[in-house]
């Protein structure tokens, strides 16, 4: 089983599909300015105008759209900007200093290029301000200087900070790379508004996702051949599609759960009929567990607590990189439930060791990774008393690749595999070559992989919990000595 989903594909969202979804009388009265501009196509501008851009603010960035002279709304933004994920104050006001008004500029006859407006203005104040200072006894190697600063300053500061504003925003433009990043933006709309009316994790989870997956998108389409870029377009469209049907599936299940929540109140307030009977809860019938197969020794533990084991405990581990078929993305890390560890197929008792250490003292749906098992065991130095965690996990591959048992396939990063094979509290260093310096990671970002695993888990258990496989053998009676 792979992080596919199991349903439809979910319709992408309304929004973005025409400048101000929300608010239409926002466009018209941006429209009317626009007109008055006089820089419109096909109104009174010409091909070499500067189009007037009118900027629809998000909360991921901003749409640019044009405005044509036919009054129709125009069904591509002219330009996007991602704002990079987790933002701070000053680069969100980076991306507001992108989003203004193109300066005015007065062409100059006598030399190529242009002046700006304001910088024109800017020497005609400095000139009056210089004479008035030198008026009032201001030395002249004082008062000369600042003249001629103040037009430099304001004719090429504006592009300095245009390049430091760029470093916090990826834009993208063209009609193809728009329109497909517009799809995108409709979809993760879809999820920003989920989490803006409700304080589940998982939904402001998913919107934080669903941004650094746009962030990459326009990464990856601002690059000039997109073609060479498309299969991880498409690894991030897929990706934001699950975001959306998982979100769709919170949303509907806690609508149920409401629901019912609600009506159970009302049965509870109303008043009890004197000679209704009352209803115990059934109890739940023990589970006969299979017998162990022929030539299976199973290690007697000592009594103790079954109640500390926890169910619905997953393994993730990492291994050689595999192909499931042609043109399919590569698969490293797989993770899949507790019980398969007490699958018939794989080394025992090994695998039923394992399965002991991993279900103690755990919580449920928690995500465990072969890294942090080697931890608890003294850095690994106690594998031997547990068993070969390396034919366990080769054995629990094979079963995943004939189909023996559900699993969650996955293609981590290099970074991402790296971190979730390492114990919770070591590093990973990687050299970023656009800095000449090296990135150190540590646990909060292997927190965050795992926290994406596991908003896909969730995605798919909450639909069809994971089949671990036929015939298990049955766990320890006992917690590990």
């Amino acid at each position: 089983m792979t992080a596919t989903p199991r349903t439809p594909r979910p319709a992408a969202a309304g929004h973005h599909e025409c400048p101000f979804t929300r608010d239409p009388s926002r466009w018209e009265r941006e429209r009317s300015r626009a007109l008055r501009t006089g820089n419109v196509p096909g109104h009174t501008c010409s091909a070499a105008c500067e189009l007037v851009l009118v900027y629809e603010r998000t909360s991921w960035g901003w749409l640019a759209w044009t405005v044509s002279g036919d009054g129709s709304p125009p069904e591509i933004p002219h330009r996007i900007a991602v704002l990079v994920p987790g933002a701070t104050r000053r680069q969100r006001l980076a991306l507001r200093w992108l989003a203004r008004r193109p300066a005015r500029r007065i062409p100059v006859d006598t030399v190529p290029g242009s002046l700006r407006l304001g910088a024109v203005a800017v020497v005609l104040v400095s000139l009056i301000a210089g004479l008035v200072a030198l008026h009032h006894g201001v030395p002249l190697d004082v008062a000369l200087p600042a003249m001629l600063l103040a037009p430099l300053l304001a004719e090429h500061l504006p592009g300095r900070l245009d390049s430091r504003a760029r470093e916090h925003v990826h834009t993208v433009e063209g009609a193809d790379a728009c329109r497909y990043l517009q799809h995108l933006a409709s979809l993760h709309n879809s999820l920003v508004q989920a989490a803006a009316g409700s304080d589940r994790y998982e939904l402001r989870r998913s919107a934080e996702i669903g941004h650094n997956l746009l962030w990459d998108a326009a990464r990856l389409l601002q690059a000039r051949d997109t073609r060479a870029v498309s299969d991880a377009l498409v690894a991030r469209e897929r990706l934001m599609l699950q975001l959306a049907h998982q979100v769709a599936q919170i949303i509907q299940r806690t609508a149920h759960e409401d629901a019912t929540a609600d009506d159970v109140q009302t049965r509870d307030l109303a008043p009890l009929d004197r000679h209704s009977p009352s209803v115990r809860p059934a109890s739940p019938r023990p589970m006969a567990a299979p017998s162990p197969r022929k030539g299976t020794l199973l290690m007697p533990q000592p009594e103790s607590g079954p109640a500390d084991r926890t169910p619905d405990v997953y393994l993730l581990f990492a291994h050689e990189p595999y192909y499931p078929g042609p043109g399919t993305q590569e698969i490293n890390t797989t993770v899949v439930v507790a019980d398969s560890l007490l699958h018939p197929q794989v080394r025992q008792p090994d695998g039923a060791r394992i399965h002991d250490l991993l279900t103690q003292g755990r919580q449920p749906g928690e995500i465990i990774p072969l890294a942090t098992l080697t931890h608890e065991l003294n850095g690994g130095a106690d594998w031997p008393s547990i068993g070969d965690w390396e034919s366990v996990t080769t054995d629990l591959l094979q079963l995943v690749r004939d189909g023996d048992c559900d699993a969650l396939s996955l293609g981590l990063p290099e970074i991402a595999r790296a971190l979730v094979c390492t114990s919770p509290h070591s590093h990973v260093r990687a050299y970023d070559a656009t800095s000449d310096d090296f990135v150190v990671y540590g646990s909060s970002e292997r927190a965050a992989v795992l926290d994406e695993v596991g908003m896909f888990l969730t995605g798919i258990v909450t639909e069809q919990p994971f089949w671990p496989g036929d015939n298990l053998l049955p766990p320890l009676v006992g917690r590990r000595s």
